[in-house]
């Protein structure tokens, strides 16, 4: 199993639920995506970051078939003005 973790920093944290409706496009896309979540900063609790993505795929078929999606394609084109920051892990687990 492959997990893809993205964290980023907005240019203005306001925008987090608009960057969250933007990500939670991409739930469901391709067969193998077992798992989908997209997590925004709440108030009063430690975070050093605005959105967090945690996303699991059965294998790397279903995660290279996610990352060239052409849904996936326009939907980071569109966050990509919004961050200042990105941060990923992808690692696989049996």
């Amino acid at each position: 199993m492959i997990h893809h973790v993205v964290l980023w920093t907005l240019k203005d944290p306001a925008e987090a639920p608009r960057f969250k409706a933007l990500l939670d496009r991409c739930a469901g896309l391709v067969p193998g995506m077992q798992a989908f979540e997209v997590a925004i900063r709440a108030e009063g609790l430690e975070a050093n970051v605005d959105v967090a993505l945690i996303s699991a795929f059965a294998d790397a078929a279903a995660f290279e078939a996610y990352q060239n999606h052409p849904e996936h394609q326009a939907v980071a084109a569109q966050l990509g003005p919004m961050r200042s920051e990105r941060r990923v892990l992808d690692y696989e687990r049996p």
